[in-house]
């Protein structure tokens, strides 16, 4: 099967979330299942400076409003997976900051992603793909000029983040050429007054999936359905819950560069060394167990929980470390919380590679209060190295922690339902039976060939007649 997998971000090109493992991730799983991936991007200002080598792939003309625009598009071929294709229209994509809108102009950010989208469709239809994977907000509008262009790919949208949605004042129609006649509320991209590309994919593509299997069923309920669950329910017969995975080959503590002491779990005794060097990297010490987040600083990620959590565990005499960044309200408490207890709290903002798996192998316990969660990675990759999760029971993370056998969860969206969990973590650490739930998190197979296999189904049927 010929599938193009689009996405607005991939590794190795650029990277704000989660998303960017998974749309490489993902492809290569399937590329090694045998089947001719691609995963489109666009070609941003800050990929062009990576000096990646590139060689040609098409030169097409991509219809839009006024003249048709010749662009091309670009392929990496990297050492290992699934080859890239990089749309190089530098009046769209050479910018500092993909996701904003320049000058404030939020029609030219729509501007920005209608065309990707159309550039998709382009390219697509010249390489004979016979399914178009298509990735979140930045790319919902690809079913639309499928219909226009005459698409005969199967169209999957997959959903990482419902809320995240690219909606835009309606004065944007006309500026993209998208037909009047499909903006509406039924079966069409109008949603609320203004034109959502999130709409747009939901609607009109073949098939939909989420990346859980818990999410998928929250999302068709008013209070995680972004608006959108009234459309969800509609549409249920067409929408997957398939849980995200991650890949094992990246994510090896045996094998990890950037700790000091690689370590698996035949001999997770050694995991005690990176605890103590990850303590002197980041100056921290006390008597109790040492809680590690790693994540963005947002209200979905339950950060007011975390720190309400903080002052409690430093009493005790615990230690929390965090890497993020997000918004500055948050950042600037976790910079107050490490500054009044700068030998119990460390506070890291921005991402940092090699810390973030410093931390991940370091830690006793991985922090993760999360509001709501399509799937999460974070925890995953703390199974794998031997941390156990703390864990909101929410979407993915309901899927992938076992409460007292993976990793430890809780219900209530509140800090004391995340101290209680601490407490039960605390204890479990003092009297050492949390090593079998440690053993059994490292045991977990997170990789992504249990995932693909549900995705070719979904592929099968986004290209059967009937199937949209």
């Amino acid at each position: 099967m010929r599938i193009l997998f689009a996405s607005a971000e991939a590794i190795p090109y650029w990277k704000t979330g989660g998303l960017a493992d998974v749309a490489r991730s993902l492809p290569d799983a399937l590329a090694e299942r045998g089947h001719d991936v691609r995963v489109i991007v666009p070609f941003y200002r800050l990929v062009r400076g990576r000096q990646l080598p590139l060689e040609p792939s098409a030169e097409l003309d991509v219809p839009w409003p006024g003249d048709p625009i010749r662009t091309r598009f670009l392929l990496h071929r990297p050492a290992h997976g699934a080859p890239g294709v990089l749309v190089d229209e530098p009046d769209f994509f050479d910018t500092d900051d993909p996701y904003g809108a320049p000058y404030g102009d939020v029609l030219a950010l729509g501007r920005r992603f209608a065309f990707f989208c159309r550039a998709i469709v382009t390219y697509a239809k010249a390489w004979g793909a016979d399914v178009v994977h298509l990735n979140d907000w930045p790319t919902g509008f690809v079913p639309v000029y499928g219909l226009l262009d005459g698409l005969e790919a199967g169209t999957v949208f997959t959903i990482h983040n419902l809320p995240y949605q690219g909606n835009f004042p309606p004065a944007l129609v006309p500026q993209i050429g998208a037909p009047w006649d499909l903006y509406r509320p039924e079966n069409g991209f109008e949603f609320w007054g203004q034109a959502s590309f999130m709409k747009a994919g939901l609607a009109l593509s073949a098939r939909l999936v989420t990346v859980s299997p818990t999410y998928a069923a929250e999302i068709r309920t008013p209070d995680f359905g972004a608006g959108l669950d009234g459309l969800l329910r509609f549409r249920h017969g067409v929408l997957h819950g398939i849980l995200n995975g991650i890949d094992p080959r990246i994510w090896d503590p045996r094998h990890d560069r950037a700790l000091p002491r690689p370590f698996g779990v035949e001999d997770v005794h050694l995991k005690a060394e990176n605890r103590a060097a990850v303590l002197t990297e980041l100056g921290l010490s006390g008597d109790g167990p040492l809680f590690v987040a790693v994540t963005r600083l947002v209200e979905q990620k339950g950060i007011d929980l975390l720190l309400d959590a903080i002052g409690p565990i430093v009493h005790r005499g615990g230690c929390v470390a965090v890497l993020g960044s997000g918004d500055v309200a948050y950042e600037r408490a976790l910079r107050d919380a490490a500054a009044a207890a700068p030998d119990r709290v460390a506070a890291r903002l921005g991402f940092d590679d090699g810390l973030a798996r410093r931390l991940y192998a370091g830690g006793d316990f991985f922090l993760m209060p999360s509001r709501y969660e399509p799937c999460g990675l974070g925890q995953m990759i703390a199974q794998r190295y031997g941390t156990p999760p703390i864990v909101r029971h929410t979407g993915g993370l309901a899927d992938t922690v076992i409460d007292g056998v993976t990793g430890l969860a809780f219900h209530d969206a509140s800090a004391a339902a995340l101290l209680s969990a601490v407490e039960r973590a605390w204890s479990a650490w003092r009297d050492g039976s949390i090593d079998a739930v440690r053993r059994r998190a490292m045991e977990l197979d997170w990789s992504w060939d249990r995932s693909a296999a549900e995705y070719e189904a979904v592929y099968a049927c986004a290209r059967g007649p009937g199937s949209g």
